[in-house]
């Protein structure tokens, strides 16, 4: 017997940015996403602006991406949507307009793990990791080491105590007048400058992260710094960035190394916002290199939010008839 068809429809709407995309048997067809510029004046995401603009944005970028796919809303056979976890009105808006479409069309519906989906985002083009594999996932608010068993079994074994990665950057970034979001500004201007200025490294135990040490160290010196030279940022604003960013990356890396190390696995990916970052990417090729390892390197469209990572990540969940029903609700503290 044939297996059954999976056409979904996948909604991504956990932060500042609405996406949709068409997902069929695993591949993606469409992946739209409007971004939020309204917070940039802010220094952050505002709430209650997020969830407003995605109001807006939500029919347009759903209908876009069946354009693009050359589908119509009868070809659906299920509509997955991020539950969680993220902000409270981003994620209603999402789960609200998935469980009503999903009604009108009698089809049935798909929950998804936000974080889960950025790891399975490596299996949206080739090549694909090989069972087990571990997946480093770095954004603005998690920072994870996931042992993957399956596509529908991981475990983290190491996540961050209070920073995230990407966090961290941003916070850096403000203290040295770089707009929101700041990582890519830091990873941009880091390519015109040197690693000049140490930085320490946190000593944590096992496989987890600090980065509220880093943040800390970076603004005393920042100060010190500046009651000596008032101009000592703009000055020095190139190597400042290399060094934050050197910094950050070996704590990723040094901590990803050792858990493969440990676990004896060869098979080794980023996923999330941060690993959009040019030397994480970097570092990561030549670490593996080293080490006669795979790396797994996701394309730009695939690191930050998109819903084409929920529409593989549900399709995975669809073969496994792992449905919801219409009680389901957003949970902005959703667990692994």
């Amino acid at each position: 017997m044939k297996d059954k068809v999976h056409i979904i429809l996948a909604i991504e709407s956990s932060c500042d940015d609405t996406s949709a995309a068409i997902v069929k048997d695993g591949v993606v067809l469409s992946n739209i996403t409007a971004t939020q510029e309204v917070h940039r004046q802010y220094g952050g995401v505002v709430p209650e602006l997020a969830s407003r603009q995605h109001q807006i944005n939500i029919v347009p970028v759903v209908d876009r991406a069946l354009k693009v796919a050359n589908l119509t809303k009868s070809d659906l056979t299920a509509i997955a949507f991020t539950r969680g976890p993220g902000l409270l009105g981003s994620l209603l808006v999402g789960v609200t307009f998935a469980k009503s479409l999903a009604l009108s069309l009698n089809i049935p519906i798909i929950e998804v793990h936000h974080m889960q989906a950025h790891v399975l985002a490596l299996f949206a083009e080739d090549p694909k990791p090989n069972f087990p594999f571990l997946c480093l996932t770095v954004s603005g608010g998690h920072t994870q080491i996931v042992l993957v068993e399956d596509f529908l079994d991981m475990e983290i074994i190491g996540t961050t105590i209070d920073d995230a990665a990407g966090e961290a950057f941003d916070k850096c970034g403000k203290m040295m007048g770089l707009p929101y979001p700041s990582g890519p500004e830091i990873d941009k201007l880091a390519k015109l400058g040197s690693n000049k200025y140490e930085f320490t490294e946190p000593n944590i135990e096992g496989h987890d992260f600090s980065f509220s040490g880093l943040k800390t160290s970076v603004l005393y010196f920042l100060q010190k710094r500046l009651k000596e030279d008032p101009a000592f940022i703009e000055s020095n604003k190139n190597d400042l960035c290399a060094s934050i960013q050197d910094r950050i990356v070996s704590i990723l890396m040094n901590k990803f190394e050792k858990a493969a190390l440990e676990f004896g696995i060869q098979e080794l990916g980023i996923a999330g916002g941060v690993s959009a970052n040019s030397a994480l990417r970097q570092a990561l090729k030549e670490k593996c290199e080293e080490r006669a390892w795979n790396a797994y390197i996701p394309k730009m469209a695939y690191c930050t939010d998109n819903a084409g990572m929920i529409g593989v990540a549900a399709y995975y969940k669809a073969k496994a008839g792992e449905f919801t029903d219409q009680s389901i609700r957003p949970d902005p503290r959703l667990e692994w």
